[in-house]
């Protein structure tokens, strides 16, 4: 996997317990330990089971509060991380008005001073480019219903890392078929 430069899992509102009840065998399957070098969660893990899933697979877990996090867990709203020359924000996305929306997202980017912001909370996932930068919005890896969408599609996000250079793929689910887009973008570093 040295090829892919550092490999970043990038999933969240999970809501296990609560709305579902488990990461799907397919996605399961793929979730090999020590491929990755760190995991980016958006909130809404639903125990501190999941946590620990999280944390065997990979040796940097960075989560922030999700809007459902349970009174065991305690997660800051907001996180950077550093990977290769992007700095990555991590927000769980509640705090947008209108949820995901884009220039929201971008004021709260600029505010973290942050190349990549990863946002969750809406259960789709999303890869945008916005204002010379990027948005990032993992879905739900279980597929859970959301209070604007019931009918969710099972998604994560990996995201491969080379110094200025980023490419993700995304992973869904769809009628219990994986299908898997990919978007590449380049930071300029002067």
């Amino acid at each position: 996997m040295a090829g892919f430069g550092e490999l970043v899992l990038v999933l969240g509102d999970l809501h296990i317990h609560q709305r579902s009840r488990e990461i799907p065998e397919k996605f399961k399957r793929m979730l090999v330990p020590n491929k990755m070098q760190h995991i980016i969660c958006t909130g809404n893990m639903g125990s501190h089971e999941q946590y620990d899933m999280l944390r065997n697979l990979a040796p940097n877990v960075h989560t922030v509060s999700g809007n459902f996090e349970g009174k065991e867990m305690s997660f800051p709203e907001t996180k950077v991380v550093q990977v290769g020359d992007f700095r990555i924000g991590v927000i769980h996305g509640h705090q947008i008005v209108p949820q995901g929306d884009h220039m929201a997202l971008a004021t709260t980017r600029r505010k973290l001073d942050v190349d990549i912001l990863v946002s969750g909370n809406t259960h789709r996932n999303e890869v945008a480019e916005y204002d010379g930068h990027f948005h990032i919005n993992p879905g739900s890896i279980t597929g859970s219903f959301s209070s604007t969408l019931f009918n969710v599609i099972p998604s994560f996000v990996l995201l491969a890392v080379q110094g200025s250079k980023a490419v993700c793929y995304v992973y869904e689910l769809i009628n219990d078929e994986l299908s898997v887009s990919k978007t590449e973008f380049n930071k300029n570093v002067s």
